[in-house]
């Protein structure tokens, strides 16, 4: 009987255990170095870059005050034109900023309600942005009628979230198609909560919302507001 000469298997080289996690720790590191990057590097330099379109704005003022000097509801839009005629029929209470009361106000009632309703005030800058008028504005919303907490008068208590009111109302200049370009100056507002004069507290993101309106001709668009869609 011959011998069996046939060429044995080859070994099979041992596994080791330790490659797989190499492999995983390997591609969380990397993707740990993607967020870093990301994170501290790419997405910083782009709201620099952003925040840099409107340099001049943020010298401009964060809160109004009251005829009485105690602080009122917090700056949070600018537009670079506004409506020419104001409401005349908005009962608003006088705030002031640059040392007046407002120059325009505008409101918008809901459901037949005097106790609720939009409104903004807007004051006009004396400085130019990129040539062209800044108005500040104060957006909030009325929730009831009541007594300020500071003075004891009648007044109207403003919703804490005055950042609702400033995106409403650039929706619907948007919405109207008024609203030629927006952007958001982050960190505008150092103080994210306060309390206006009646007592009311209010809270926002710090974001000023800029919006550079369309420039229109013979266009009544002192209804822009008032008339839209709540």
């Amino acid at each position: 009987m011959k011998p069996n000469f046939q060429n044995p298997l080859p070994p099979q080289e041992p596994t080791h255990p330790g490659g797989w996690r190499r492999r995983v720790l390997l591609l969380a590191g990397g993707l740990l170095l993607i967020y870093f990057i990301t994170a501290y590097l790419i997405l910083p330099m782009f709201w620099r870059a952003h925040t840099k379109r409107h340099p001049g704005l943020s010298d401009g003022p964060r809160l109004t005050q009251t005829a009485n000097h105690i602080p009122g509801d917090p700056v949070n839009i600018a537009v670079d034109s506004v409506f020419h005629r104001p409401d005349d029929d908005a009962p608003v209470s006088d705030l002031f900023l640059f040392g007046r009361k407002q120059d325009l106000a505008f409101e918008q009632p809901v459901g037949g309600s005097p106790r609720q309703r939009h409104h903004v005030r807007f004051w006009r800058w004396d400085k130019l942005e990129d040539g062209r008028p800044v108005w500040f504005g104060s957006a909030t919303y009325d929730e009831r009628v009541g007594l300020s907490r500071e003075t004891g008068q009648i007044t109207h208590h403003i919703g804490p979230d005055v950042d609702a009111e400033r995106d409403r109302i650039v929706a619907d200049l948007q919405k109207a198609g008024q609203a030629q370009e927006t952007d958001y100056i982050d960190h505008f507002h150092q103080q994210l909560e306060g309390k206006n004069g009646g007592g009311d507290p209010w809270r926002t993101d710090g974001r000023l919302a800029v919006t550079i309106l369309v420039t229109h001709t013979n266009t009544p668009a002192a209804a822009t507001i008032k008339q839209a869609t709540p």
